[in-house]
């Protein structure tokens, strides 16, 4: 976009609020058993020179549990209990749009928290990316990992709305798993009837 006034070439981009709600799946996806684990999560993007105290830890923990169970609600067909924590945890991490830029005249719209602490800012923008993720795809497209063993949640990217799983991996896993046991009845089954 070139800028009237002075002739500058300058670039100023949207807010991408995808990353934000796939920075809430992150964080229901990461166990945060310490500090390092937490600081790890937050090693990329604007938060990483950040230094989370002991009280972040304890939020992000308490917030992990609520963000999880808006994704629960939602496989469980609860949308309605989905946008209700959803709203009380927009309501509890107010956002605050600021711009940030660089130097080469690249601006870009981010969103943080009303508070000062690093896990008031980075949960705003968690909450309000997967409240703006659900009101723009729909609660069909956030999930709960179908493996068994597994338990991540996801959003559904796919074209046609169908995902079920997290990962390729635990696609493979399943699939393979359900293969295996089909195999088995019809090897015991066989085996009965000639038996």
């Amino acid at each position: 976009m070139r800028s009237p006034r002075c002739g500058l070439l300058s670039t100023v981009s949207e807010v991408d609020f995808d990353e934000y709600a796939r920075t809430a799946v992150k964080i229901v996806n990461t166990p945060l058993g310490g500090l390092t684990d937490l600081h790890d999560l937050l090693s990329v993007g604007h938060w990483a020179a950040q230094h989370p105290t002991d009280r972040d830890l304890a939020t992000f923990k308490r917030v992990s549990k609520r963000l999880r169970s808006v994704f629960v609600h939602r496989a469980n067909n609860r949308a309605e209990r989905s946008v209700a924590e959803l709203n009380a945890l927009l309501e509890a991490f107010p956002v605050r749009p600021t711009i940030a830029g660089r130097p080469n005249g690249t601006w870009r719209m981010r969103v943080t928290g009303r508070g000062s602490s690093i896990s008031s800012e980075v949960l705003a923008g968690a909450v309000w990316g997967l409240a703006t993720w659900l009101c723009e795809h729909g609660s069909s497209r956030i999930g709960v990992c179908a493996d068994e063993h597994c338990g991540n949640v996801y959003l559904d990217t796919s074209s046609n709305c169908c995902r079920r799983f997290c990962s390729e991996r635990c696609a493979t896993r399943s699939h393979v798993a359900a293969h295996r046991a089909r195999k088995r009845c019809t090897k015991a089954a066989s085996l009965h009837v000639s038996g």
